[in-house]
C-alpha cells in the first residue's frame, strides 16, 4: 500500500512517481516548512536506478503518445487541467505550507495558471501542422514533429507553476516527460502526478523522480536517451546542466536568474512607480524577474524613497496561510543565511541601510525588506542575484548614465521602467534584456516570448517559442514542377 504524508490534512505521496504507479525508495530526505521549520516528513530520493526507470518509462511511451496527433492528445489534456482545478484547494494549502508562497496568490493566481498553462498549449498545439510556405518552385510543408523524452528541472520558487509552464508545451507536442521537482519544495509536484493519472494520461508519459540535483538531476540530464532538456534555477546548476546536454547533443532550454533594472526616470508617476516597487518584494523577494536595482533619476529620488517607504511600512509580514499576510517567509535556512551574507558583506563595504536589514522576529526565515543605498556599480550587492527581499538604490543624472548602469550586469532578464510612455519606451529599447515593462509589471501572456539574456539564460518560453523547443521541426517540400534528376550545373 502507498504510503501518505499528511500536511495540514493534505494527504500527499512522499515517493516518486514512474510509469503510472508510486515507487518508493530506501533512501530519503527531510522535509520541512518554511513557516515554522516543522517537519513535513521524509521523502523518496531518486537514485540512478530510479532516474534509469523513469527515462526508460518514458521511451517506452513516447511512440503511442506521440501517434495521438494534437488532436488526441488535447482531451487528455484538458481532463488534466480539470484535475488540477478539482484539487484547487489542496494544491493552494500545499504549496503555501511546503514552500511558503502566499496562500492568497495561490488561490488567485497560481493555480488558475496551472490550468491555463495545460489548456493553452493543448489547444495551441491543433495549429502546429498548419504552416506552409510558398516559393516559386516547391511547397513547403513545416511539419513540428514530438522529440522524444523531455527532461523537466524546476525550482524552489514556483513549484506548480513553473512545473506546468514546461509540461504544457513539452506533453501538447507529444514528448514524454521525467520531471524532477526542487528538493525543497516537491509537494504540488507530487500532487500533479495525481491528478495526471486521474485525468488519464497514459503510465510513461509523465514521470516524477525526486531528489538533489547533484545526484537525481545529475543522473538525469546525462541519460542519453533523453531529447530534450528544460531547465529554471540557478546560473552554477546551468552550467553542469549545459555540459551534460552539450556532450550528448542534446538540446537545452536555460531560464536563470535575474538582476533587473526598475528605472524611474524624472517625469515618472511617482506614486504608481513606489507602488509598484514595493512588488518586488513578492514572494520574499524570491522572484527571478523583479526589478530589483533600484535606479531612480537624481531630481526625484529623495520623493521616491519617502513614497516607497510608506508602501513597504504598510506591508503585513506573517503566516502565509493568512490571507491578509503580503509577504512570508524564505523557502530554507541555507537561503536565509545566504541573503544575511549577501547584506552584511554590503554593509561591510560602506553600504547604507534606509530600512530592514537583518531577520524578521516574525519567525526564524523570514526577513525584512531591505533597502541599501550608497552601493557601487561593481560591488557584489549591485551585480550579483541575492534572491531574497533585498532592493538596492542608485541614482543618475540623465537617460545614458541609466542606461550605462541598467546594462552594466552579466544578467539580462527583466526590467521595469516609470516614465511618460513614449520617453520609458525609446529608453527601454536600450535595455540589453530579454523584457521589459513600462509603467507596468508582471504582465504575462502565454503566447509572448520569455527568457532572458547574457547570465540570464538561453532560449525562450511561451507560444510558439516553446513549441520550436519542444518538437523537431520538419520541412516537406512538394515541387511545383516536374522534377528531373541531372548532373548539370548548367
Amino acid at each position: 500500500m502507498n504510503r501518505l504524508l499528511d500536511v495540514d490534512g493534505i494527504a500527499v505521496s512522499p515517493d516518486h512517481y514512474i510509469d503510472g504507479r508510486r515507487v518508493p525508495s530506501d533512501q530519503t530526505f527531510p522535509l520541512s516548512s518554511p513557516i515554522d521549520q516543522a517537519v513535513l516528513g521524509a521523502v523518496s530520493e531518486g537514485r540512478a536506478e530510479h532516474v534509469d526507470a523513469a527515462v526508460g518509462a518514458a521511451a517506452r511511451a513516447f511512440p503511442a503518445w506521440a501517434a495521438l496527433g494534437a488532436e488526441g492528445r488535447k482531451p487528455v489534456l484538458d481532463r488534466f487541467a480539470e484535475e488540477i482545478g478539482r484539487r484547487a484547494d489542496a494544491f493552494c494549502r500545499l504549496e503555501s505550507r511546503d514552500a511558503g508562497v502566499l496562500l492568497s496568490r495561490m488561490r488567485h493566481g497560481v493555480v488558475p495558471r496551472a490550468m491555463l498553462n495545460i489548456r493553452w498549449f493543448a489547444e495551441q498545439a491543433l495549429t502546429l501542422q498548419d504552416r506552409v510556405i510558398h516559393t516559386e518552385q516547391a511547397e513547403h510543408r513545416v511539419r513540428h514533429d514530438p522529440a522524444g523524452v523531455a527532461a523537466i528541472i524546476t525550482p524552489w520558487n514556483a513549484p506548480l507553476m513553473l512545473s506546468t509552464w514546461k509540461l504544457g508545451p513539452a506533453l501538447a507536442s507529444g514528448n514524454a516527460c521525467v520531471l524532477k521537482p526542487p528538493e525543497w519544495a516537491p509537494l504540488t509536484c507530487s500532487l500533479l502526478a495525481d491528478a495526471a493519472d486521474a485525468a488519464g494520461l497514459p503510465p510513461g508519459v509523465l514521470n516524477i523522480v525526486q531528489g538533489a540535483g547533484a545526484s537525481t538531476g545529475a543522473a538525469l540530464v546525462s541519460d542519453k536517451r533523453l531529447a530534450r532538456i528544460s531547465f529554471t534555477g540557478s546560473v552554477p546548476t546551468a552550467r553542469a546542466i549545459a555540459q551534460a546536454a552539450g556532450a550528448n547533443l542534446v538540446p537545452a532550454s536555460l531560464e536563470l536568474g535575474g538582476k533587473s533594472a526598475f528605472i524611474v526616470l524624472e517625469d515618472a508617476d511617482l506614486d504608481n512607480a513606489a507602488a509598484t516597487a514595493a512588488l518586488m518584494y513578492r514572494n520574499a523577494g524570491q522572484v527571478c524577474l523583479a526589478g530589483t536595482r533600484l535606479l531612480v533619476h537624481a531630481r526625484i529620488a529623495e520623493a521616491f524613497v519617502a513614497a516607497l517607504r510608506g508602501y513597504v511600512e504598510r506591508l503585513v509580514i506573517g503566516d502565509p496561510r493568512d490571507e491578509a499576510t503580503e509577504l512570508g517567509p524564505i523557502i530554507h535556512a541555507r537561503q536565509v543565511e545566504r541573503v544575511e551574507g549577501f547584506v552584511a558583506r554590503a554593509r561591510q563595504a560602506g553600504a547604507e541601510v534606509l530600512w530592514g536589514g537583518g531577520r524578521h522576529p516574525f519567525g526564524a526565515q523570514y526577513f525584512q525588506p531591505t533597502l541599501l543605498a550608497n552601493v557601487a556599480q561593481a560591488s557584489e550587492i549591485v551585480q550579483n542575484e541575492v534572491f531574497g527581499p533585498v532592493l538596492t538604490l542608485q541614482t543618475f543624472a540623465d537617460d545614458d548614465e541609466a542606461i550605462a548602469l541598467a546594462n552594466g550586469t552579466d544578467y539580462g532578464l527583466g526590467g521595469v521602467c516609470y516614465g511618460e510612455t513614449a520617453h520609458a519606451a525609446a529608453l527601454a529599447e536600450r535595455v540589453r534584456t530579454g523584457f521589459l515593462w513600462i509603467n507596468s509589471f508582471g504582465i504575462r501572456d502565454l503566447a509572448a516570448p520569455f527568457g532572458g539574456i547574457k547570465r540570464s539564460g538561453i532560449g525562450r518560453e511561451g507560444g510558439d517559442w516553446s513549441f520550436e523547443f519542444f518538437s523537431d521541426v520538419k520541412d516537406i517540400v512538394i515541387p511545383k514542377k516536374p522534377f528531373r534528376a541531372s548532373f548539370s550545373h548548367r
